[in-house]
């Protein structure tokens, strides 16, 4: 009669890293490799605060700005309903 024996271990361990220690690539590429697709290739990060802030702005005059929205939505999302 064969008899496994195991053992339990413990071990503490201290981290100091915080998430300025990633590059950011490194992160989006950890983030598409469990399956998560934040589409940040080819997405121009001045050229949407811009829009947001023309969005922004006809908004708070009372202007429309569903141009700029569905726009927005196109380059970000790639479709509009």
């Amino acid at each position: 009669m064969s008899r496994s024996i195991g053992r339990t271990v413990t071990v503490d361990v201290d981290v100091d890293v915080g998430l300025e220690d990633f590059d950011t690539d490194d992160l989006i590429d950890e983030l598409e490799r469990r399956g998560r697709d934040y589409n940040t290739k080819d997405v121009d990060g001045d050229w949407n605060r811009e829009i947001l802030e023309q969005i922004y702005t006809k908004r708070r005059m009372n202007q429309p700005f569903e141009a700029e929205l569905d726009h927005l939505i196109w380059r970000v999302v790639g479709r509009i309903s």
